[in-house]
């Protein structure tokens, strides 16, 4: 009888545990976070954005290209008209993807290529080139949290380079509620954490980096309905940026004709 009662525990040991999430799962389902627009500014229809972040006060936005007719750039941007103050174009043969900037120092990847491109802040000098590999394939967006570039792939992963050598460090699985995530975007790293825009999706993910758990969303179906209204040919949500000396943050998309300052809710 001890030994019946002794393998019934056991096993019932076994299947508690199996239903466990795995290390750096979240079995929560993500909070919702509230948002309201603070400023409107006028952004430029013809930019299909990929990247979009503020360095030392400054408006800098990546920009792709999927006819392959020479449109993708990397650009300085004024915020309050929307005009490029400073530009540089890619070859036709690439699709410009997420940049981000640290040190003085500008990288951009791209799409299919599997080449990323290195600049001076200053005068969008090339100063270099690297190779990358990911996933899926494919560059989509970048950011950094000071130390390392952070890049998204359209999977559910995020990949860390050393800014160097773009060397990978490492990679981390981002899950939602215990499971997988899917189609993680255009990121960017505010106070510890990172929020990313979902392809094809409304969504905002404010992501824990030291587990991958997503902690919470934002919904933006009411700002990209409003986009609509005014431009039919507006395509999906996709740039955050955010500037640290002002605690500001801004939201655009690809071919939006208005970027926004927004203020997330607790």
């Amino acid at each position: 009888m001890k030994k019946l009662l002794c393998s019934i525990l056991f096993f019932v040991f076994i299947a508690c545990n199996n239903n466990e999430p795995k290390p750096g799962n979240n079995p929560e389902a993500p909070k919702s976070i509230s948002y309201s627009i603070v400023n409107t500014y006028p952004h430029d229809t013809s930019s299909f954005t990929e990247g979009l972040l503020i360095y030392k006060g400054e408006l800098y936005e990546s920009a792709g290209d999927p006819d392959y007719v020479g449109k993708s750039k990397l650009m300085k941007v004024d915020l309050k008209t929307g005009r490029s103050l400073q530009s540089i174009n890619l070859d036709k043969k690439y699709f410009g993807e997420g940049i981000a900037i640290l040190n003085d120092t500008i990288y951009q990847w791209t799409y299919r290529e599997k080449v990323g491109f290195i600049y001076s802040l200053k005068e969008f000098r090339k100063l270099g080139e690297f190779k990358f590999n990911t996933k899926s394939g494919e560059g989509w967006g970048l950011t950094t949290d000071g130390k390392q570039i952070i890049g998204t792939d359209g999977t559910s992963q995020l990949y860390y380079y050393e800014p160097s050598t773009f060397r990978l460090l490492k990679t981390q699985d981002i899950t939602e509620g215990g499971n997988l995530s899917y189609n993680l975007n255009e990121p960017e790293y505010i106070n510890g954490y990172i929020y990313a825009n979902q392809w094809q999706a409304p969504y905002v993910l404010k992501i824990n980096p030291v587990n991958g758990a997503i902690v919470a969303k934002a919904d933006l179906t009411s700002m990209w309905e409003r986009i609509k209204a005014i431009d039919p040919k507006a395509d999906v949500p996709n740039g955050i940026a955010y500037d640290s000396s002002t605690k500001k943050i801004y939201i655009t998309g690809k071919w939006w004709p208005e970027l926004y300052e927004i203020q997330f809710g607790e």
